[in-house]
């Protein structure tokens, strides 16, 4: 993956920081101070010899050959690309409407620049550290440095708005609690503008933005009880008695941390317990204790017993059918963060803090659950996911068979349009499990693929008398003389198992009679995460020629009749 850093300082140290890493980032480091030439390099597709990978002196053959970056961070301060606002920093009186068009050229060359590479992201701007501006009317209209920085931020934003691969990244976040962010020396020996500490969090913040776009933020918080979700031990002071909520400041820092748990849920974060207790007795302090935040009905699963942690949280992953990559272990005893850490290292266990008063504050600090975007399924999976469980303990009372017939699903089939693009879009990126060749686009990007002739997406969404699943699977494909290609075949995992993937399938085929094609061919591209799809595509009744599968359309597809099929 080539990463492009362009900037009016000098960012060597950030290019090294994330080439030393071990990933496999190939950073691309436009010459400073030259950030318009530098866009419209980039807009151009066309790498200057004057850029250099990581800490060569020049752009290596092979990227001149290909030049699109994966990802563009563009990172400036609008004194060193805005003359009106230099004069501004100098006290001077300023044209705000010059200024304004100043923003709006910017805007353009980074919308020129966000058709050539995959995704952009642009810092936001902030004052100078060490500058007063005005003092106490540093942000009254039209005079000071603050008032107009919000103005310019804000302009910024309306412009890219509506570009779905362009992201303004907040950077006072990256500067919240750093001690020292500017290095002076350090700036007149080598035009380095922040100090390392500063580097350190915007590299944290820029592989935050990739993961998430790739489909790796996480999904799922695991807690413990007992000192982590309420204070003190449930055993020995009944759930009357310990700590939560009241006039007890400790009890009030564990309420607002319950509350910020809560908060993560309504952009469709998940949460379960993993705790060594009496399952029974801890249902009831949750339940019956009128100062518990989250109820029983907050959590997609949970594991209260005396077994190992560890093994809790597999089962739990099992429960829920996500991966152990997507899962937060949030507890506050350092042997059992240790030993899950080491016993399950794709699982993200952070260091808690030993006070209960600094909870909150590390929950939400956690760079972990970025998204590109937040739709509506999202903000009720928490809802959804708790569906799930009442079925599977409906489950329990039947037949797998039975089971599936007595949940009454539906599921509604539509092309790709504006409604459904951007679920349909993070629907393709984060989807790792039921994901045939796990390809990553962006919202642009695959509504330009379903555009082209002989191409098609269809999106399958599902519901049944427990709820509402939402837009749950994708299917693309292309389509050339007497052959249909499937492209993508994706389906989120609260779905598998539910014989929905037969169905999709069958609907496939029936386009492709309707096509006048006879062969379908669908193409397997492991992945470490993707088994699912696989062992589905080995029992799917397609033949099989090594990573290729395919359907003589002559013959019908057996496809489930306990599911009624709507195509809007």
């Amino acid at each position: 993956m080539k990463i492009g850093l362009i900037s009016d300082f000098n960012t060597d140290i950030l290019s090294r920081m994330i080439q030393n890493d071990d990933n496999d980032y190939n950073v691309v480091s436009f010459p400073y101070a030259q950030v318009y030439q530098s866009l419209i390099s980039v807009a151009q597709n066309k790498l200057p010899a004057s850029c250099y990978i990581g800490g060569n002196d020049s752009v290596e053959n092979e990227f001149q050959a290909e030049s699109k970056l994966d990802n563009l961070f563009v990172w400036t301060r609008p004194e060193k690309i805005f003359n009106e606002f230099l004069k501004l920093t100098e006290f001077k009186i300023i044209d705000k409407e010059k200024l304004l068009k100043e923003v709006d050229l910017f805007s353009d060359s980074l919308i020129d620049t966000a058709n050539s590479v995959g995704n952009l992201f642009i810092m936001s701007w902030v004052k100078s550290a060490y500058h007063s501006g005005y003092g106490m009317s540093d942000y009254k209209e039209n005079l000071g440095i603050s008032y107009f920085i919000n103005i310019i931020n804000n302009r910024l934003n309306e412009n890219i708005s509506n570009i779905s691969n362009i992201f303004m990244l907040d950077i006072e976040r990256c500067l919240f609690n750093i001690k020292k962010i500017n290095d002076n020396k350090m700036w007149y020996i080598s035009k380095t503008a922040y100090s390392l500490d500063v580097f350190k969090k915007v590299k944290e913040e820029l592989y935050s933005c990739i993961n998430g776009l790739e489909g790796k933020s996480r999904r799922l918080i695991v807690v413990d009880l007992d000192n982590t979700l309420w204070g003190g031990v449930l055993g020995d002071l009944g759930w009357e008695n310990v700590k939560i909520g009241g006039h007890d400041y400790i009890g009030e820092a564990f309420s607002d941390f319950q509350k910020a748990l809560k908060s993560l849920t309504n952009r469709g974060i998940l949460l379960a317990i993993a705790s060594k207790n009496y399952e029974g007795v801890a249902l009831s302090a949750i339940n019956n204790n009128s100062e518990m935040i989250l109820k029983e009905n907050d959590f997609s699963s949970w594991k209260i017993n005396w077994q190992d942690k560890a093994q809790n949280i597999l089962d739990i992953a099992k429960d829920v059918n996500l991966g152990l990559s997507s899962i937060v272990f949030i507890d506050d005893n350092p042997a059992e963060r240790a030993r899950v850490a080491e016993a399950l290292p794709e699982v993200f266990v952070p260091e808690w803090p030993k006070n209960p008063v600094d909870y909150t504050e590390a929950l939400l600090s956690l760079l972990c659950f970025n998204t590109s975007s937040i739709t509506q399924e999202d903000r009720v999976r928490s809802k959804m996911f708790v569906q799930n469980r009442e079925r599977r303990d409906l489950l329990n009372l039947f037949s797998h068979d039975e089971w599936l017939e007595s949940i009454e699903m539906e599921v509604i089939v539509e092309e790709i349009n504006s409604k459904n693009s951007v679920r349909t879009a993070q629907l393709l990126n984060k989807t790792n499990q039921f994901n045939m060749q796990t390809r990553r686009m962006s919202e642009n990007e695959f509504i330009d693929w379903s555009k082209q002739k002989n191409k098609k997406m269809f999106t399958f969404s599902v519901k049944d008398k427990f709820g509402d699943s939402g837009l749950t699977g994708v299917i693309s494909f292309l389509y050339k003389e007497n052959k249909l290609i499937i492209q993508d075949f994706i389906m989120s995992c609260r779905v598998m198992g539910r014989e929905i993937e037969r169905l999709m399938i069958g609907y496939i085929i029936k386009e492709a009679k309707k096509l006048n094609i006879s062969i379908i061919e669908a193409k397997y591209i492991k992945t470490d995460r993707n088994k699912p799809i696989y062992e589905f595509l080995n029992n799917s009744g397609f033949n099989r020629n090594g990573n290729i599968y395919s359907w003589d359309c002559n013959n019908n597809y057996p496809c489930p009749d306990f599911i009624k099929l709507i195509e809007n």
